[in-house]
């Protein structure tokens, strides 16, 4: 696993704990939003042939 997934995952993790443990604001669901950019750029560079 690379880290941009690492970092998703964890935005993923913070956002489910902010909205089902609290009530969470409006704010916090930018984590969501992050969390799922993280993880589509990291398999997009992942699936990307190496630059020459």
């Amino acid at each position: 696993m690379d880290l941009l997934t690492i970092a998703g995952l964890a935005a993923l993790v913070l956002w489910a704990a902010g909205t089902f443990a609290f009530e969470a604001p409006g704010i916090i669901h930018g984590l969501l939003t992050l969390g799922v950019f993280l993880l589509v750029l990291g398999a997009i560079r992942r699936a990307k042939p190496p630059q020459r």
